[in-house]
């Protein structure tokens, strides 16, 4: 969409006072796509949720560590930078088809594999489709007007808490009667799904995001592989005690990071239409949104990754029992949605992701301290509820950060911040497990929202504009 076509609609931030823009009368109704879409992420957020349930028994039967099934969550993350690229090629419909077809051969490719090395892989080819999926959908929601926009990402973000939080019960469910590699396989059930987007194709056709000039050009090879093995690296190395990594092999991963991070660096100076622009890292506002959603994020993810054994645990019952606890927490997310489209009408983006990375400290910090099933599910449901909001609430405020050109590359990383913080919580607590206890680990943890809750204080609200339309692609910010 170019940015002509874009001047019958105001620019719009999550802020209080004043009248909105005029709405468009011809975009699609907000609540019914928001209810297409969210059906459409429910296989990928259960393919995170459920295997959380099986990690123990994934653990036993390919003898491997627990912490190094950590692994399982965290690889999910590393490919899913690469759909937000796509979508400057293709419209959101064709990226959403192409991400579901991976998303459920490397779900199989998982369920199938014999060492957990290939189960990992199978992860990442899941991971990069999912990844996929989820921007072609935010893409459909964000090109919608602010109160549209708003609707769609709230009915959104609650499908995908709830599918997570009740993954466990379907991760517990099928691991008790299937076994452990039926639950990594779910998301291949992902492909009939595909045949409810049908009936809003035309809306995820026209929904694509910015200009696509330069559509034919290269992928910027380089700058997706520096990417992806920086993130690899950290979260290795967050894990590598617990999984016993030789020191010869953590020192080798540690250069590789260190050379990925420098590489990095230099593709940012010196190719600005490369895969990670540095006009858009650069823009008022948008490093911080992704820092804030990652913190947020790992807090969920690392209290998921500890919630069912701990549950397990407590009552000494096996993964249905965890799952079906959990459930109350999962539904949380619905309520977490609702009450973020009405308190975006009130606060700015940034206030109302304050309060969520909040929720988020006080829910990882209520699993570290008590125990019992029911401070877990308590702190888990807080967890959930972050997660939820600042997924609707960060999506939305990323498109007002950028130039129109580049809400889709935008998109695609703020995407990839919110899924590496996601591996990261996990390949924390895993890591950290291994030389203290796990409660002082889950503790050590919440210090992650809670830097993503000083962040979020510390925007002023000028932050939450978007570049005028005559800003130039390629010049630094």
């Amino acid at each position: 969409m170019s940015l002509h076509t874009r001047q019958g609609t105001t620019p719009q931030t999550i802020r209080s006072g004043g009248a909105p823009a005029p709405e468009r009368t011809d975009a699609p109704d907000g609540r019914r796509l928001g209810l297409t879409l969210g059906m459409l992420v429910l296989p990928m957020y259960v393919a995170l949720g459920a295997p959380s349930v099986a990690l123990p028994a994934i653990g036993r039967a390919l003898a491997v560590p627990f912490g190094a099934t950590a692994w399982i969550l965290a690889a999910w993350s590393l490919t899913s930078a690469l759909a937000g690229r796509l979508l400057v090629r293709w419209s959101p419909f064709q990226v959403l088809v192409a991400g579901v077809v991976a998303l459920a051969a490397g779900s199989a490719l998982a369920g199938a594999g014999p060492t957990l090395s290939v189960v990992i892989v199978g992860r990442l080819i899941g991971g990069a489709g999912a990844g996929a999926t989820v921007i072609a959908v935010f893409a459909a929601a964000t090109a919608l007007p602010r109160r549209q926009r708003i609707r769609a990402l709230g009915i959104i973000a609650a499908a995908s808490a709830t599918a997570s939080g009740c993954g466990t019960l379907l991760g517990g469910a099928v691991t008790a009667w299937l076994g452990w590699r039926a639950v990594l396989a779910i998301p291949v059930l992902a492909l009939p799904l595909l045949l409810a987007a049908l009936p809003s194709r035309r809306a995820l056709t026209r929904s694509g995001g910015g200009e696509r000039n330069g559509s034919t050009g290269r992928l910027d090879i380089v700058g997706a592989a520096v990417l992806s093995v920086l993130a690899g690296s950290l979260i290795t190395l967050l894990q590598a005690h617990s999984v016993g990594l030789p020191a010869p092999v953590t020192l080798v991963v540690a250069a590789a990071g260190v050379l990925a991070a420098v590489g990095l660096w230099w593709r940012l100076r010196s190719t600005p239409e490369g895969f990670v622009p540095w006009r858009v890292i650069a823009a008022r506002g948008f490093l911080a949104a992704g820092l804030v959603g990652g913190t947020v994020f790992a807090g969920y993810y690392g209290v998921l990754f500890r919630a069912p054994s701990l549950i397990e645990q407590a009552t000494g019952g096996g993964p249905l029992e965890a799952g079906v606890l959990l459930v109350p927490a999962a539904a949380c997310s619905v309520l977490a949605g609702r009450l973020v489209d009405t308190l975006t009408d009130r606060f700015t983006g940034w206030q109302v992701s304050a309060g969520l990375a909040a929720l988020t400290v006080v829910g990882v910090l209520v699993v570290a301290v008590f125990n019992g099933p029911i401070p877990i599910v308590v702190g888990t449901a807080l967890t959930v509820c972050g997660f939820a909001g600042a997924q609707a609430v960060l999506v939305s405020l990323a498109p007002d950060l950028v130039a129109a050109d580049d809400r889709d590359t935008a998109q695609g990383l703020l995407n990839f911040m919110n899924a590496l913080g996601g591996g990261i919580g996990p390949a924390a607590v895993a890591g950290l497990s291994g030389i203290v206890p796990v409660p002082v680990a889950l503790a050590a943890l919440a210090a992650l929202p809670l830097a993503g809750l000083v962040l979020s204080l510390t925007r002023r609200p000028t932050a939450d504009r978007r570049p005028q339309p005559d800003a130039t692609r390629g010049s630094p910010r």
